[in-house]
């Protein structure tokens, strides 16, 4: 098994691992975080979705309609993207359709992977194991901030690395190398990182959202993407 680190979804095309691969879509703050929190309040399905327009047809099909854009929950919507709003209700059987400015688009980008996941640290074990299992090369694509390098998505990279080794380019080194030296603690490590200070400023619900990103195997879960679509 080799892995390699996609720091941006604008890399992902440059990468060298192509073929018979599993991508894993990295958004920690907080669409994949969030997905996970969803799928473990009991949510059915999630569609991920890269234009707001696109989630019309769905909210007339009955979905509830989740929409973020610069970190803020779009009016009209039914949910945002934070994981904390996710875990305290009861999603049981909900069907989501999901556009957020970063998030999604890196899910939808690694669709042409064998097989694309979902991951942050809140599922990191369980996504660990079913990358072990499933023995392929692995890409890790980072979200990043509309298409530029961020710390913390690059922190997960590293962390799942970390547990399952053979890495493979200098950004994979990199993402490893950064892990180490946040020192099993990424939220300490990352207080000084653009896009924390970015969401701290919408108030105390974005603040609790970081707190819950950046804890351990809160849902030990992994959604798969199979047509286009988000299931457990």
């Amino acid at each position: 098994m080799k892995i390699e680190v996609s720091l941006t979804p604008a890399l992902y095309p440059y990468r060298t691992l192509k073929e018979n691969h599993v991508t894993v879509a990295i958004d920690v703050l907080r669409a994949t975080t969030a997905v996970c929190a969803a799928f473990m309040a009991g949510c059915r399905e999630v569609v991920p979705l890269d234009t707001l327009e696109a989630l019309e047809p769905y909210r007339k099909l009955g979905y509830g309609i989740a929409a973020e854009r610069g970190g803020k929950k779009l009016p009209g919507s039914d949910y945002g993207n934070s994981p904390t709003e996710y875990m305290s209700k009861d999603m049981s059987g909900v069907r989501l359709a999901y556009s957020t400015t970063n998030g999604t688009v890196s899910i939808l980008k690694g669709a042409d992977a064998a097989l694309t996941l979902v991951g942050a640290f809140a599922n990191l074990d369980a996504l660990c194991e079913r990358l072990k299992k499933e023995g392929r090369d692995v890409v890790l694509l980072c979200s990043g901030w509309q298409n530029d390098f961020c710390l913390e998505d690059t922190l997960v990279a590293g962390a799942i690395i970390d547990k399952l080794g053979n890495s493979h380019g200098d950004a994979a080194a990199m993402a490893l190398s950064l892990w180490k030296a946040a020192n099993d603690n990424p939220f300490a490590y990352c207080r000084n990182a653009s896009h924390v200070h970015r969401l701290q400023a919408f108030g105390p619900q974005a603040v609790a959202d970081i707190e819950f990103a950046f804890k351990m195997n809160t849902c030990p879960l992994v959604p798969i993407l199979k047509k286009n679509t988000l299931s457990l």
